[in-house]
C-alpha cells in the first residue's frame, strides 16, 4: 500500500480530524495571508517605493511573510483555543469563539508593526460596519426608510478630511501621505513638466 493511499485514509476516516483541521487552518492562513499581501505589496512598493530594487523586493518579501505568518499562526491559535474551550465546557458555547479569538488577537495581532496596524484598521471598519447592521436587525436601531449610504459616505469623507485639514498628526502615516499627494501636493508646480509629468 501507497504512502499516498495511508495518506488519505488517515485524511478521510475521520479519527485525527480536529488536529487535521489545525493543521489545514495553518496552511490556509499561510496560502491567503500570502495570496492578499504579494500583490498588494508589488503594487504599493512600485509605485510608493523609493531606492533599489533589491531592497524593493526585500520589502515586498518581508510584508508578505509577515502578514502570511501572522495569519496562519492566528488561524492555528484560534482553533486550538476553540478546541481547548469545547472540551473543558463540553459542549461549544457562543462566547467561546469570541474568548479564542480575544487571545489570540492580543499575542498575535496586538504586536506593533505596519501590517498588523493595517489589518486591525481595516476590520475595524468591518465591525463597526457590521455592527450597526446587527443592531438595525435585533431592533436596537430603526431600520431607515431610506438609503443611508450617501449619508455614511459624508460622514466618513467629511471626518477625514477635518482631521487631515486641522489634526494631521493623529491619523495613520501611509493616509496622511496620501492625502497630502492628493490635496496639497496639487496646489505646487512650477512648470508643465511638474504640472502634467511629476508631482514635484
Amino acid at each position: 500500500m501507497s504512502a499516498l493511499v495511508v495518506a488519505d485514509r488517515i485524511l478521510t476516516s475521520g479519527k485525527y480530524k480536529s488536529v487535521l483541521s489545525l493543521i489545514k487552518g495553518f496552511r490556509n492562513g499561510a496560502v491567503y495571508g500570502a495570496k492578499i499581501r504579494l500583490p498588494h505589496a508589488l503594487v504599493i512598493t512600485f509605485l510608493f517605493g523609493q531606492g533599489p530594487l533589491v531592497k524593493k523586493l526585500r520589502l515586498i518579501l518581508q510584508a508578505t511573510y509577515t502578514h502570511s505568518k501572522n495569519l496562519a499562526s492566528f488561524v492555528l491559535t484560534y482553533k486550538a483555543l476553540l478546541l481547548l474551550l469545547r472540551q473543558v465546557e463540553t459542549s461549544q458555547k457562543t462566547y467561546h469563539s469570541f474568548i479564542a479569538a480575544f487571545i489570540g488577537g492580543y499575542v498575535i495581532w496586538g504586536k506593533f508593526n505596519k501590517i498588523n496596524e493595517q489589518i486591525n484598521l481595516y476590520l475595524l471598519s468591518r465591525i463597526l460596519y457590521g455592527l450597526a447592521k446587527l443592531a438595525v436587525d435585533k431592533g436596537y436601531i430603526i431600520k431607515p426608510s431610506g438609503d443611508v449610504f450617501p449619508w455614511f459616505a459624508a460622514l466618513v469623507w467629511g471626518t477625514v478630511l477635518w482631521l487631515f485639514e486641522h489634526h494631521r498628526a493623529v491619523l495613520q502615516t501611509s493616509l496622511r501621505s496620501s492625502m497630502t499627494y492628493l490635496y496639497h501636493d496639487s496646489n505646487v508646480w512650477h512648470s508643465l513638466r511638474d504640472f502634467l509629468l511629476y508631482n514635484r
